[in-house]
């Protein structure tokens, strides 16, 4: 088990927004992950419908500093050893909400109502801990989504770089995942 978890910290995910080519094939391969209960914790979203077909990918950024996760007044969400920000835990999770209005990337979610309970991206982490790599990165055909080391996606991606780390105001936001970037880009400033 130690040994799948060294490979699995050598792999990193990537997000290309510029390759998504809005196919939703992420959104179905989540959704039938049976810990998520048929429900996708990955988003394709429009950027200007009116404008333009530009689809982008919302994921769980899994931030070093879950703000999620400080937010939670019942200690619900948790940040593992390996970096990985968890789901709620369904048995601590009151629905108050604090963690969909705290994430600075609109990611947390409550999708059904009557149950109140926080849902989020975990990184699949039942495929990953075993060496498998998540489901959108393993369906995703134009290569928007990868799981990959960060010296394979340099060669395959010469001309982007991978960011993970956002300023919000005079927040500054570090994630394990990263968002490819025009060369030369070290930081994303989202205003």
């Amino acid at each position: 088990m130690a040994e799948q978890f060294e490979k699995f910290n050598d792999m990193e995910f990537f997000v290309d927004m510029q390759r998504c080519i809005g196919c939703h094939a992420c959104e179905m391969a989540c959704a039938e992950c049976e810990t998520n209960g048929e429900t996708s914790m990955i988003h394709i979203h429009y950027v200007d419908r009116a404008e333009t077909i530009q689809t982008t990918v919302q994921v769980c950024m899994h931030c070093e500093d879950p703000i999620c996760a400080n937010v939670c007044p019942a200690d619900a969400i948790t940040k593992d050893e390996y970096g990985i920000v968890h789901t709620a835990d369904t048995s601590k999770c009151i629905g108050c909400a604090n963690c969909v209005i705290g994430c600075p990337f609109g990611v947390p979610q409550i999708p059904d109502q009557s149950a109140m309970l926080m849902m989020k991206c975990n990184m699949c982490y039942d495929r990953t801990s075993t060496g498998l790599k998540p489901m959108c990165a393993t369906v995703c055909p134009s290569g928007a989504l990868t799981f990959d080391t960060r010296e394979n996606v340099a060669k395959k991606r010469p001309n982007s770089s991978p960011v993970n780390r956002f300023i919000f105001g005079k927040e500054v936001v570090n994630t394990k995942v990263n968002i490819m970037m025009p060369k030369g880009s070290e930081e994303l400033k989202v205003f």
